[in-house]
């Protein structure tokens, strides 16, 4: 027997079952399909892996139901210090600091683990009458053309389908498929994220620390994961020279450690590694186009930048709140929600404000990784004139909302 929906998505991470889940909360008969199985994602214990959820990105986790299935309550970023500095030496006195008290809101966005997040959507997917989840499952393309699509899937499930999307991630299938170009750009750095437990609490305050090689982010968390050696925790996201990086995921959990407090600081106290570390190589990423027949880009799929923003997932989830608008009102107005104008829809929509934040963060990437003295200097006064310029305060304030 074939399923017929409005909306297959193909890929159920963060991004794609976040959009799946916002189109079945609206009623709208939708199909995700991965080919791992959902309940291992949830990783039993804490590895580490922590997002950031920008304050436009809430809306969307809330109205999909997903937010009110997090097993632990979000940290909620108040405070972003920002400051140019080197390891082991005090940050520039010449800093930036944002409270989301003087932007009229209560936070900047928050701290969730990547666990909690899986553990929501996995509690909400299977709720919703209007979403079918096929994992384990891969689906095969049978026919794209103007009348729709049909997928085969491993199961032998077949699937028709008004729209197709993309949620696989940089390496996508569907948009090498599609023939969609890639334009791509290797920083020859590598990113570092994990967590660490410490011993004074953050006061739910975020840092982000230029260094000469890249930039270096502590993230606030809630509550370190049982057995912690320190009271308090928060996220890194660390990004350095390819060769350096090397050496440092190549080191103990102790003398990680130390290399973390040489960046830190001595604010936090006392401090150590908790959960496991991971590294990737750091490339931006953008697609030619975000959709072709039948089929639109979101996401990974679609997009990468550098994370000095932090804003890569938050971009992803504005595409689904995008296009789960745009599916909405098409099939409220009687219309084809896979229409070739609904696609120009969407890409005019999401494809400028993408282009924009790649410039922005590429741009931020060669400023603040860049050590050679007069620019150093120049870039530390810079910092403290933001801090000094209200409107551009809140400008800049208004952009870490996302």
């Amino acid at each position: 027997m074939t399923l017929d929906v409005s909306v297959a998505v193909v890929g159920a991470g963060p991004v794609g079952a976040t959009l799946a889940t916002a189109l079945a909360a609206r009623g709208i008969r939708a199909a995700v399909i991965d080919a791992a199985p959902l309940p291992p994602m949830e990783m039993p214990e804490f590895d580490g892996r922590c997002y950031a959820i920008s304050r436009g990105s809430r809306p969307l986790l809330e109205d999909a139901g997903i937010w009110e299935h997090l097993p632990e309550p979000p940290c909620p970023i108040e405070t972003i210090q920002v400051a140019d500095g080197e390891p082991g030496r005090p940050p520039s006195r010449l800093g930036l600091t944002f409270r989301a008290a003087e932007t009229d809101v209560d936070a900047f966005g928050w701290m969730v683990e990547a666990r909690s997040l899986r553990v929501a959507l996995n509690a909400r997917l299977p709720a919703l009458p209007s979403l079918s989840v096929f994992a384990p499952a891969t689906a095969q393309v049978l026919e794209r053309g103007p009348d729709g699509v049909r997928l085969r899937l491993s199961t032998g499930q077949e699937i028709t389908a008004r729209l197709l999307v993309a949620a696989e991630g940089r390496a996508s299938p569907l948009r090498r498929a599609a023939g969609i170009a890639v334009d791509r750009l290797d920083y020859h750095r590598m990113g570092m994220v994990g967590a660490f437990a410490h011993e004074y609490p953050h006061g739910n305050q975020a840092l982000e620390m230029f260094l000469p090689n890249g930039p270096f982010a502590q993230l606030p968390l809630a509550e370190p994961p049982a057995g912690s050696p320190f009271p308090h925790a928060s996220a890194f996201v660390w990004s350095d020279r390819t060769a350096i990086a090397q050496r440092m995921m190549a080191l103990d959990d102790a003398a990680f450690s130390r290399e973390l407090a040489r960046r830190v600081g001595d604010a936090l106290g006392q401090v150590a590694l908790v959960g496991r570390r991971w590294a990737y190589p750091l490339k931006a990423m953008h697609a030619a186009r975000y959709t072709a027949e039948r089929l639109a880009l979101v996401g990974d799929a679609a997009h990468g930048i550098h994370p000095i923003a932090g804003q890569g997932l938050n971009l992803g989830f504005h595409d689904a709140t995008s296009l789960a608008a745009l599916v909405a009102e098409a099939l409220d107005a009687g219309e084809d929600p896979g229409s070739p104008a609904l696609l120009a829809r969407y890409q005019a929509a999401r494809r400028p404000k993408t282009v924009a934040m790649l410039g922005a963060t590429h741009a931020l990437e060669r400023l603040f990784g860049n050590s050679f003295g007069p620019i150093r200097l120049a870039r530390r006064l810079g910092i403290a004139a933001v801090d000094r310029i209200g409107p551009l305060k809140q400008a800049f304030a208004r952009a870490a909302m996302g």
